[in-house]
């Protein structure tokens, strides 16, 4: 049996599993959401932004990137989009956090595109200092979220030759009211592997640092507090990124509190992954959530399970790099797919 097809067997079994919970006595015993994080692969728009290293994304520049190969990502994006979670959400994710984002416009752009304009999709943007002009941002379904407030906390990086700052993504925090109930989130684009993973592991050891440093303070506050933490983060499940300075645990049993659990571990050790280099995959897509999330002790929103988006769709076909991610181009070649990573989200149930 081929991995495709075991994969497509352990999904038919999620679907199984998730209809006897779900349905039948209990189909109206619990509400269901799901949030989501999906990384957009350079969302640009066609403008020159004198702020922005956009050179590439510009209808004379490298990739030739026009309008018409714009329209195509939107609605390439917003196809994914309205499909995530839709196996047990009728509403799909209720909140999605994004990468690879060039500003708001283009934000606004993919919220009114056919395939999701019906979720009234709310936008949370931020310009960071990043060197490429890329941001993270949210969106959120007001059926489902209230907004209460945001801000950017900084990844402050220092080039190890030079000294001089270095400048990255800021992680985005948004709160609010989760159907009535307080959630934080913070969503994020860690520093890249670029000059080799060892060389670029004490950015990334940065970023997580901010992230636990929110996460403490928010549960210093309020030891109930749930939080999600989502993004590319460059690092797999088992980096030290993870286990040593955000301390996730892969295993609910071990998540104390105030500790933060990562869901997605037993995907990663399973061979899942959400993009691929070099003939392997990688998990650096995750999400994380606080104790309370697990705790059923505390009420609420309770996590349910974690998923990978992968359909055959999204994978290519053919050539060189058959089975990676379908992205938007190959090299210096527009081949119109959807992104260089797979979308993931969670579940969350709530007695009703």
């Amino acid at each position: 049996m081929n991995k495709l097809r075991k994969i497509w067997l352990v999904l038919a079994l999620f679907i199984i599993t998730d209809t006897l919970l779900l349905g039948q006595d209990n189909k109206d015993a619990y509400k269901v959401a799901a949030i989501g994080f999906y990384n957009l692969e350079n969302l640009f728009d066609t403008i020159d932004s004198p702020n922005t290293n956009d050179e590439d994304f510009l209808p004379a520049g490298r990739l030739a990137w026009n309008t018409e190969k714009y329209i195509s990502k939107q609605a390439n994006m917003a196809k994914v989009i309205s499909q995530l979670a839709t196996e047990l959400s009728p509403d799909g994710v209720a909140v999605l956090g994004v990468a690879e984002i060039e500003n708001a416009k283009v934000l606004e752009d993919l919220v009114v595109q056919e395939a999701i304009k019906n979720r009234g999709y709310k936008v949370v943007q931020y310009d960071s200092p990043d060197e490429r002009g890329i941001d993270c941002g949210l969106l959120y379904n007001p059926k489902y979220f209230k907004l209460t407030g945001s801000r950017v906390f900084p990844v402050a990086l220092t080039d190890a030759k030079t000294g001089a700052k270095d400048f990255t993504r800021d992680i985005l925090y948004v709160t609010g009211l989760f159907d009535g109930e307080p959630m934080h989130f913070m969503v994020g684009h860690w520093p890249s592997r670029r000059g080799g993973e060892a060389a670029s592991a004490p950015g990334r050891a940065v970023a997580a640092g901010v992230c636990k440093m929110v996460a403490d303070s928010i549960l210093a506050a309020d030891e109930n507090a749930k939080i999600v933490i989502m993004g590319d983060l460059n690092d797999d499940p088992d980096s030290k990124s993870l286990t040593k300075v955000l301390q996730a645990k892969g295993d609910t049993k071990d998540v104390k509190k105030g500790g933060l659990y990562n869901p997605m571990y037993d995907h990663y050790k399973s061979g899942n992954g959400t993009m691929a280099y070099r003939d392997a995959w990688s998990l650096f897509d995750q999400m994380i959530v606080s104790q309370p999330c697990v705790n059923k002790k505390s009420g609420g929103w309770q996590f349910y399970k974690s998923m990978v988006y992968r359909q055959p769709w999204l994978l290519q076909t053919e050539g060189a790099f058959r089975g990676y991610p379908f992205r938007t181009y190959v090299g210096d070649i527009f081949i119109n797919g959807y992104s260089d990573h797979l979308p993931v989200y969670l579940y969350f149930l709530k007695k009703k």
